[in-house]
């Protein structure tokens, strides 16, 4: 399994628009090709700072993702509400324990 995790921060009176459009698109993303899960955080003492928590079963199916139409549509609307630069790091699950 691969995660993927990205950090966004937005300008305050942008997350209303970020959140209407994720809503709108989060179906779509989850039903790529490889995803197993999509999950969306907002920070309890940052509220303009959110993560993706994505799971993959490799990380070709994500960079698939990332080469798709969909990614694009998603990410040019979405980068123009940042405030800051976003982060992402990328990981292999090793122990989960339920």
């Amino acid at each position: 399994m691969f995660i993927r995790i990205v950090k966004m921060s937005f300008h305050e009176e942008n997350i209303p628009i970020f959140l209407e459009n994720f809503d709108s698109i989060k179906e779509k993303i989850r039903s790529a090709e490889g995803n197993r899960l999509l999950e969306l955080y907002q920070d309890k003492n940052s509220p303009c700072i959110f993560f993706t928590y994505s799971y993959w079963e490799t990380e070709a199916d994500l960079e698939n993702y990332r080469q798709s139409k969909l990614f694009d549509e998603v990410w040019t609307f979405t980068k123009k509400l940042f405030n800051d630069k976003p982060e992402a790091w990328s990981m292999d699950k090793l122990v989960s324990i339920q």
